[in-house]
């Protein structure tokens, strides 16, 4: 399928491919309809993670050119992430040099920041455990003066920190976007408002979607951290016990509320939490009615992740009517609403 490129300046026009899984049926909408497939009673509920300035461009002490990419920030306020080695966005993740080697203890320049590899985690030795000297605000300083988007070959030009945020972004912990709210413009949103549809609101940790290393790759997504808010559990609560629907937009506010309720017994509860839950055929959502996302090609990872809502012979006759159709692909593309009517 093929990529979008830039992102769309008027994303309420986007392309909506609306899949109904038990009616094993699909149709062609734009986001602008969101509000007439919803309905008074739904919630909807959204991933107001910021996203950070997470690639970071550096050398080695000996001089080597190297980018570090983050994936998660963890408690002891040390980072994992991702080596890369010489070159940038602009050459495709899997065709970038391998990077050198860093033991534990090694330190480097990236981002302006001084950083130190703390541990080398398996599958690979790319993936680090890294200190930086700079520390509190210092630290976010230099990240938000040295560091970039992260982006992929295939997008148009170099992208801005504001061009990977969505409206309602709040803490900064995403790595990427949090890419199926970009197309929820505010005019949009109180659209679904006046429609009678709640809106609700939880911070996840989206890391990164590829490395272009193959054993690093099969192991995304990693663990990732989430906080579910009292009033999000309030509002998730009241619509199932009303009879309405729970719709996520992107995956990652799924394994947010299903990894929640997963580790609790099936009671989603509020709070700050890490989940492992890995989305995927025969998973059967218990939170989660239906989920706003991206348009996924078949074989890919996040098309996996769709399969805990829609049968695969459906998934794959709807993607390629998608792209018989020229809908558009990756975090600037076309949206796919997977909801029953």
């Amino acid at each position: 399928m093929k990529p979008a490129t830039w992102p769309n300046a008027h994303p309420e026009t986007g392309r909506l491919l609306h899949v109904e899984p038990r009616a094993g049926r699909f149709s062609d909408a734009h986001v602008a309809d969101l509000p007439s497939l919803l309905r008074a009673g739904d919630l909807l509920v959204v991933n107001d993670a910021a996203t950070l300035p997470a690639s970071l461009p550096g050398r080695t002490e000996s001089g080597e050119r190297i980018e570090l990419r983050l994936m998660s920030r963890e408690p002891d306020d040390t980072w994992t992430a991702v080596l890369f080695g010489a070159g940038d966005w602009r050459k495709r993740t899997e065709d970038r040099p391998p990077p050198p080697v860093l033991p534990v203890g090694t330190r480097f320049i990236v981002g302006g920041l001084t950083a130190r590899v703390v541990e080398v985690l398996p599958p690979s030795p790319r993936l680090l455990r890294v200190a930086f000297a700079e520390t509190g605000a210092a630290l976010w300083a230099a990240l938000y003066r040295g560091g970039r988007p992260v982006q992929y070959a295939y997008t148009g030009g170099p992208l801005a920190l504001w061009h990977v945020q969505t409206v309602y972004g709040a803490r900064p912990w995403a790595v990427e976007a949090p890419s199926a709210g970009l197309p929820l413009t505010g005019s949009l949103l109180l659209g679904l408002r006046r429609r009678g549809v709640a809106l609700a609101s939880l911070t996840h940790a989206a890391g990164l979607s590829s490395t272009g290393d193959e054993a690093l790759d099969s192991a995304l997504p990693r663990p990732e951290r989430s906080d579910i808010p009292r009033a999000t559990v309030d509002a998730v609560e009241h619509t199932r016990a009303a009879g309405g629907r729970v719709v996520a937009v992107g995956t990652t506010v799924v394994r947010a509320l299903e990894g929640r309720a997963a580790r609790h017994g099936g009671r989603l509860v509020a709070g700050e939490g890490t989940t492992d839950l890995l989305l995927g055929p025969g998973y059967v959502p218990r939170v989660v009615h239906g989920l706003l996302t991206g348009v996924h090609e078949p074989g890919s990872s996040h098309h996996a992740l769709l399969q805990s809502f829609a049968p695969l012979p459906l998934l794959r006759e709807a993607a390629a009517h998608a792209e018989a159709q020229g809908y558009l692909g990756h975090e600037f593309g076309d949206s796919c609403l997977l909801l029953d009517a």
